[in-house]
């Protein structure tokens, strides 16, 4: 069973950086595409980036692609989300995710538990 945690949220100011970090453990990191997705108040859950096995390849929502960074470190087991210039409307919960399959879309067949990013005006 593949095992995710999510780290690196919190309240932070319109205009500031955050970077969130994930944890995989549970079975072979390189046999994982992973991605992260976000779920605001009220809303559906949505995909916000993907990475590769490798990492040479990534997704990213249009919505973000200009602000976001997805990365991983095969050597760590972990997966990185860098967001530049952030801003009220990128207030959510966070979850990392896990599936064999290299896709910009739901579902994925493993999620972290989230974590929340809230930003302040």
């Amino acid at each position: 069973q593949v095992h995710l945690v999510e780290s690196g949220g919190g309240l932070v100011q319109a205009g500031k950086s955050l970077r969130l970090s994930c944890a995989f453990s549970g079975r072979t990191f390189t046999d994982y595409a992973m991605a992260w997705f976000r779920q605001a108040p009220g809303k559906e859950r949505e995909f916000v980036a993907a990475v590769s096995w490798t990492g040479g390849s990534q997704y990213y929502a249009d919505s973000v692609k200009d602000r976001f960074t997805i990365s991983r470190d095969n050597t760590k087991n972990s997966i990185y989300l860098q967001i530049n210039s952030l801003r009220p409307e990128d207030t959510a919960v966070y979850y990392c995710a896990a599936d064999t399959v290299f896709k910009h879309s739901l579902p994925y067949d493993f999620y972290g538990q989230g974590t929340q990013v809230t930003i302040s005006s």
